[in-house]
């Protein structure tokens, strides 16, 4: 069965129209990252499905049902948000109960699932303790395992790790991963971190200006993007981009090339420049190039290399590495 289905979805904010002709399903069991930069509709959209936000036109179908008119309360979601929204005054045991309780779940339903989400997430020293009494990885786990206990037909995360460190996010990264694992779960997680849509995604929805970009795999995003814009959100360092006269093709193209795929070379190459900065991360180092182009070049290799600013290099690639775009962005090979 189809978890979610959104046909022709649109929502304005007055004569500002957020997002526009949206279609898109989400399978059972499906984990799904919607992904863009700040003000791309990605939260709003989020807040539609939740029914935080009416629709202006268009449909919306959770488990096959049409929950357009439907409160928040009753489409079968539970939503973790940014904030960790917990209630101070209650230890993590009734924070995480508390809307069984107020479901009329009886008191043995609502400790096996309070006890069983406190065992996924690791949580079971802590359920006596109050919010204060916790780390902020901590927190953000038992707003995930509030949403656990109802048992939701879909999941919805807003940025649920922005607040947190790097090593905070990094781990909590990985118990929502296994908590989709373990649950088999529909899940819809908004970042616009593209670290966190690839390795969470089973597809990732790129949006830009309130319309959906590309859906798919991340590696089908990354090694295919249907556009420009498509190719440089995915990727870390970001795709470099030439001028394609600067490598004897078209006038009115620019050529994207990957990091990854860019050597430094001993004789004349493709491309050669001065070295401005080099990034040193311990497992790769990432060369920055002036080519003589708007914006920096970078390269990305494998180790560790000592290659000193000032540095006069020449850079190698091969053709069937590289992606062709128009002058508008739209992908031409």
């Amino acid at each position: 069965m189809t978890a979610l289905s959104l046909t022709n979805l649109n929502k304005s904010f007055g004569p500002v129209k957020v997002l526009k002709d949206i279609d898109l399903t989400v399978e059972d069991g499906e984990f799904v990252v919607f992904v863009g930069p700040s003000g791309c509709g990605k939260s709003t959209l989020l807040r539609v499905i939740a029914g935080l936000e009416d629709a202006t036109s268009g449909d919306i179908e959770i488990g096959g049902s049409n929950v357009n008119t439907t409160p928040p309360a009753k489409r079968g979601i539970a939503m973790v948000f940014q904030s960790y929204a917990l209630y101070p005054h209650l230890n993590v045991r009734d924070n995480m109960a508390l809307a069984l309780k107020q479901e009329g779940q009886t008191k043995a339903e609502i400790e096996k699932r309070v006890a069983e989400a406190s065992r996924m997430l690791s949580l079971e020293p802590y359920l006596d303790r109050r919010p204060s009494e916790l780390s902020g990885g901590q927190r953000q786990r038992v707003a995930i395992g509030r949403a656990v206990v109802r048992e939701p037909k879909l999941f919805l995360f807003d940025e649920p790790l922005s607040n947190l460190d790097a090593a905070l996010r990094m781990n909590t990264r990985l118990e929502i991963a296994k908590l989709h694992r373990q649950l088999a779960a529909s899940m819809i997680y908004v970042t616009h971190d593209q670290t966190e849509a690839m390795t969470l995604a089973d597809r990732i929805v790129v949006l830009r200006d309130g319309r959906v970009e590309q859906v798919g795999t991340p590696m089908e995003l990354y090694n295919n993007p249907a556009n420009r814009f498509v190719a440089e959100f995915l990727g870390a360092p970001s795709m470099n981009f030439v001028p394609s006269e600067k490598l004897g093709g078209p006038a009115g193209e620019d050529v994207g090339i990957r990091p990854e795929h860019v050597q430094i070379v001993e004789t004349a190459g493709r491309l050669s420049g001065t070295v401005i900065h080099v990034e040193q991360l311990g497992g790769d180092t990432n060369v920055i190039v002036d080519i003589g182009s708007e914006a920096p070049f970078t390269v990305r290799l494998f180790g560790q290399y000592a290659v000193e600013p000032g540095t006069e290099v020449h850079l190698g690639f091969e053709d069937a590495k590289t992606y062709r775009f128009g002058s508008d962005g739209t992908r031409l090979g």
